[in-house]
């Protein structure tokens, strides 16, 4: 399978708009530095983006971006597709032309491949990736009362 840095970074970008959202648009600068990811490189993906309707733009001071639909709406796989990322595993990008412009005797092995990762890309929403980050975030925090309670004698 050939997931490519630009379908990573999408996913990501996503979260991290899904994560910081509340009534007010994020802007790319900020999911830049917080991710690491180059600005224009989010600007080329956030075009796809909203292209796709995953995302909507909001012009002027204090504009952004936003999502277009209810984070259980999106799922990974339609922001890898989104981006123009493929999701295959075969050599021939499916035309079956893989041995000598035939199908290669493994050809319907990744095809099973592409759609048991397509299935599962699909299956996974962006609000269950919020749900998860929110969770290990809850995780790390150690409360500071639990730390002196056992320490006083």
């Amino acid at each position: 399978m050939r997931l490519t840095t630009k379908g990573r970074f999408a996913v990501t970008a996503l979260l991290d708009l899904a994560m910081q959202q509340s009534n007010s648009p994020v802007t790319l600068a900020d999911i830049s530095q917080r991710q690491k990811i180059s600005l224009s490189y989010l600007e080329q993906l956030f075009a796809k983006l909203r292209q796709s309707e995953l995302v909507d733009s909001v012009r002027g001071p204090g504009g952004g971006y936003c999502l277009a639909k209810d984070p259980e709406q999106v799922s990974v796989a339609d922001i890898i597709l989104a981006v123009d990322e493929p999701i295959d595993a075969t050599q021939c990008g499916g035309k079956e032309n893989c041995h000598n412009d035939s199908k290669c005797m493994t050809h319907d092995l990744w095809a099973k491949l592409n759609d048991l990762i397509f299935e599962y890309l699909g299956a996974v929403t962006l609000k269950e990736l919020v749900d998860n980050q929110k969770q290990q975030q809850k995780e790390e925090i150690v409360p500071l009362f639990d730390m002196r309670s056992s320490s006083v004698a």
